[in-house]
């Protein structure tokens, strides 16, 4: 088999959050995440070529600060059966951006005189 990957893999398992096209979100984890993608289980598979948002959150493990949510945008680009039945999907992160995480929704509001 001819390696087609462009960027290092690193194993992770980390918390991610998929929106699919009908609105609903999924709560998944990933199993190996690179600068170009990611890979993840899911229970209904998604159709390749479709285009995806999803949210990974890296713990305070890996960033040393607290937790920090990546939204990145990207499509499927392969949908693995396995034989004991899990869904492994391959998605490309084609852009991302930073998400604000607010620790303490009260610290935004001004106090009354």
């Amino acid at each position: 088999m001819v390696e087609k990957r462009r960027a290092h893999r690193f194993p992770m398992t980390l918390p991610m959050l998929m929106a699919r096209t009908e609105g609903a979100e999924e709560s998944v984890s990933t199993r190996d995440v690179s600068s170009g993608g990611v890979y993840f289980e899911v229970e209904e598979a998604p159709q390749a070529g479709v285009k995806l948002e999803f949210v990974i959150t890296l713990p305070t493990e890996i960033t040393m600060t607290g937790p920090v949510q990546i939204r990145c945008i990207g499509k499927v680009v392969r949908v693995d059966r396995g034989v004991s039945g899990q869904i492994g999907v391959a998605a490309t992160i084609d852009r991302y951006e930073f998400l604000r995480i607010k620790e303490n929704k009260d610290e935004d509001r001004t106090p009354s005189a």
